[in-house]
């Protein structure tokens, strides 16, 4: 809104400042401090009525370490991180960007069923909360609402270099063409890494790369998924999901700056995305609204994020990977989620088979998810937080390396 208003002032008066807003980076520099300051204000606050409402996590008895004394700690605190990204970036997105609003409809929509779900378990008393088969058709939704969107929609574009021209210096300048629709995405680690979904679909005869968008839509359902619920079981000790979200976050914000800037994507040789520098801003404001949460969220927590923060980081990280044609790097950035996600199926199929072949299951971990493995070897949880941190940085340099590594 701010953006719009400077504007018609800038246009209409020539008010002295107001060019300002027209900058990506002060936009940005100025949502990721809204949203700290409303995380960290207004999130104790929040806190506060929740504790009034009590509306606080019931611990099931799985014999962790400090287990006991996290009952009763409110949660649902996944409103602070929606909320103080929300505001800032109605404040100082272009909100008309369809990239901006495909990731509100992301916050709200995954927020919502994050929502409903810590509503059934906190005052239905009702421990398995939201029906998985419910849960999956509501990131399912989502997943279909952003693969159609990125598919049809005439704003969501790639510029291409055309040909490269001399100069009067004698330098080589590339020329770009025009925008068009294309469905590729990069491929990190290797030489002339572009992937196009119409690939798998075009060798079935003329005209068939027209329903590329049957590879491409189920691509997009599957990693939103895949990614939402990796953020939800990594979830389970204090300041650990809420922190690897702020890294992976701030890593997404980098691609989408360089995708956006026309001479940087030239420099390193990736897609031009026009508009999706607008980006910029949302993860501005979602990372310091992360921060932010973190200030209450770390070792000892005042307030869990629950399914409400979860299931919503998940989804936005899915989406601005998608967005910036990184998909194919998630497993890479988003390495702490797939090791977490990756251990409780290891523990599950495992225990089902040993179960059925010998008529008694057996484990791979002491427990699953992987960081109860470690609470369980007598880690304390904040060494095994901070070491994960650790991991989930040295992955996220990784991921920008891969921008020259080819």
């Amino acid at each position: 809104m701010l953006y719009y208003l400077f504007e018609f002032l800038e246009k209409q008066y020539q008010l002295p400042g107001a060019s300002l807003f027209q900058f990506l980076t002060f936009r940005a520099a100025m949502a990721v401090l809204l949203s700290l300051l409303i995380a960290m204000v207004y999130g104790k606050r929040i806190i506060l009525y929740l504790q009034k409402k009590q509306i606080g996590e019931s611990i099931r008895d799985l014999g962790l370490e400090g287990q006991k004394q996290k009952a009763g700690t409110p949660t649902m605190g996944g409103i602070i991180i929606i909320i103080s990204t929300l505001l800032p970036v109605v404040l100082f997105a272009d909100i008309k960007n369809i990239y901006v609003i495909l990731l509100i409809v992301t916050t709200v929509w995954m927020g919502i069923i994050g929502f409903i779900d810590d509503y059934i378990k906190i005052f239905k008393k009702d421990k398995e909360g939201l029906k998985g088969r419910f849960k999956v058709m509501g990131q399912v939704g989502l997943g279909l609402i952003v693969g159609l969107t990125l598919y049809f929609h005439p704003q969501v574009t790639i510029k291409e270099k055309d040909s490269s021209t001399i100069t009067e210096n004698f330098k080589v300048e590339r020329v770009f063409g025009e925008e068009t629709k294309a469905v590729r995405t990069n491929v990190p680690f290797f030489k002339n890494n572009e992937l196009d979904y119409a690939d798998f679909i075009s060798w079935m005869g003329e005209g068939m790369a027209d329903y590329a968008w049957l590879i491409f839509i189920p691509v997009v359902i599957l990693i939103v998924t895949a990614v939402s619920n990796g953020a939800n079981l990594t979830d389970g000790i204090d300041g650990l999901a809420a922190g690897s979200s702020a890294i992976i976050v701030l890593t997404l914000g980098i691609f989408a700056w360089v995708s956006g800037n026309i001479q940087f994507s030239d420099y390193l040789d990736i897609f031009y995305l026009p508009r999706v520098g607008e980006l910029v801003v949302f993860i501005a404001a979602f990372t310091g609204a992360l921060v932010g949460f973190l200030w209450y969220n770390a070792y000892p927590a005042q307030v869990f994020m629950g399914d409400t923060g979860s299931l919503t980081i998940g989804g936005v990280i899915a989406v601005i990977a998608i967005i910036v044609r990184k998909e194919l790097l998630l497993p890479v950035l988003c390495g702490i989620f797939f090791a977490e996600s990756l251990s409780v199926m290891l523990q599950v199929g495992y225990f089902k088979h040993t179960k059925k072949k010998y008529g008694e299951g057996k484990r791979i971990f002491l427990m699953a998810p992987l960081h109860h493995h470690y609470q369980k070897k007598s880690y304390h949880e904040s060494k095994i937080v901070t070491r994960f941190w650790i991991i989930g940085i040295l992955l996220a340099i990784i991921s920008i390396v891969t921008l020259k590594i080819r």
